[in-house]
């Protein structure tokens, strides 16, 4: 996730009237599997109602806009100012700025067929001169996306608070140094359970975006991290007694902004979780960009949280490994995608999670156009990862390679290893009684070749 750059920022423009329609000369966005190659306002993959192994499209890919990115993004970088100057903003973060960009945002929506969204409290509303003047605001604004969300048949996948842009989190919120800092981060959590849990969001999402350090020099590490679980215990807690549902997830990122977070990968963050006895009450949503910032493959946290348990949601980007930093850029490559998408088919889905762009079409790419064709590129390049996913699965080779692979732990002296019913002295006399075992070859060659047949 990443915050948005300041309005004033901006070059003023002329206002949009909040009823008129932000996107005129785009249609509601169509199947066409016969689709020519430059005819790009259209799906030539995604079939959101065809049925696949059990399932919809729509339901496997639980599709989902984020609002920061495609409604809160400038295209400015810490080189260049705003380039990305919507019709229906004027430079102010004003109220009713607000009311005709979320109306944009539900109309994009609509044309585009996409069934969630995700919200930072502060992606939605202005910051007051208070917090009870901000809390209002979010009530405001609110009520108008509780009215366009049933309009448009668009429910709230997630919404998150953010604990990072306002320059009172620049050491941290949960794991601030101040309490005073703690507290304002505790209040704003609270005020947006509040506000998912009236929009019907079904997830709702920690992102650590300072919970971590610059210098160790300055830093207790376990007073930190013990502030941070205390935080999230009360989130629990506060959960409980307002009656959301919703599943709670954090969002791991190894670095940006700080040197160093507490949040660095998967394993960290499950490591976290079991320490302070919060594994029962929280899972994890995942961006392979930041999987990949941690010095992974893009899919590895996707299935090391899956496998232990631990996957909720998918934050689906990609960057530019080449580059090394957050680009949050849309996912075009149809082999991570497959991975992503075996993953979960395995698990059985993501509901009550799903697949959320957290993406932002590219500073250069400035047409609102961009904006479409963007995702649909992504959405399609699910749409195939999911059909090779399923070729995968179902015709069974991969797996039964995979299978075959870690028989020897089926039976035998294996078996009683992964039961967890060995002893040293077992294993001692099995190697006296059988000698030095056969090394066998791991075939990386064959796996990838038999994956490649499927991409």
């Amino acid at each position: 996730m990443s915050s948005f750059a300041p309005a004033a920022k901006r070059p003023k423009r002329g206002k949009a009237s909040a009823d008129s329609e932000a996107f005129p000369d785009i249609k509601r966005i169509e199947y066409k599997p016969d689709a020519k190659p430059d005819d790009l306002l259209c799906f030539k993959h995604y079939n959101a109602k065809e049925e696949i192994y059990g399932k919809t499209m729509e339901e496997w890919l639980r599709f989902s806009v984020c609002y920061w990115h495609t409604f809160r993004g400038t295209g400015a970088d810490p080189f260049g100012y705003p380039t990305l100057i919507r019709p229906w903003e004027d430079g102010d973060d004003s109220m009713e700025i607000a009311k005709a960009r979320i109306r944009a945002a539900f109309e994009f929506f609509s044309k585009l067929g996409i069934k969630y969204w995700t919200f930072h409290d502060r992606d939605i509303a202005p910051e007051g001169e208070t917090l009870e003047e901000t809390n209002r605001n979010l009530d405001e604004i609110s009520d108008l996306a509780l009215e366009l969300q049933k309009k448009h048949d668009v429910k709230l996948l997630w919404g998150t608070a953010n604990l990072f842009a306002n320059p009172r989190y620049m050491n941290g919120a949960g794991t601030n140094p101040d309490p005073h800092v703690l507290a304002y981060a505790g209040a704003q959590v609270k005020k947006m359970l509040e506000i998912t849990k009236k929009l019907g969001g079904v997830n709702f999402v920690f992102w650590g975006g300072r919970e971590g350090y610059q210098t160790i020099l300055n830093t207790d590490v376990k007073r930190e991290l013990d502030h941070m679980a205390a935080l999230f215990k009360m989130a629990v807690d506060y959960k409980k007694k307002i009656g959301f549902t919703g599943q709670l997830l954090i969002e791991p990122k190894p670095k940006e902004p700080t040197k160093h977070q507490y949040d660095y990968d998967a394993q960290t963050v499950i490591g976290f979780l079991k320490t302070y006895n919060l594994d029962g009450d929280f899972k994890l949503n995942i961006e392979p960009n930041h999987t990949t910032l941690a010095g992974h493959g893009y899919e590895h946290d996707v299935i090391v949280a899956s496998k232990l348990g631990f996957l909720g949601s998918v934050d689906s980007n990609t960057g530019s490994p080449d580059l090394g930093w957050d680009t949050d850029q849309f996912p075009m490559d149809v082999k991570g995608a497959t991975l992503v998408m075996k993953a979960i088919l395995e698990q059985d889905g993501l509901t009550p999670g799903g697949l959320n762009f957290d993406c932002k079409v590219r500073r250069e790419s400035t047409d609102l156009e961009d904006m479409f064709v963007s995702h649909i590129g992504a959405m399609d390049t699910f749409a195939r990862g999911l059909r090779n996913a399923v070729r995968i699965l179902t015709e069974g080779l991969l797996p039964t390679a995979v299978k075959e692979r870690y028989s020897g732990f089926d039976t035998g002296i294996g078996k009683k290893v992964e039961d967890g019913k060995a002893t040293l002295e077992e294993l001692e006399q099995y190697v006296i009684e059988h000698g030095e075992p056969a090394v066998l070859s791991g075939r990386q060659e064959r796996y990838e070749t038999l994956l490649n047949r499927y991409v």
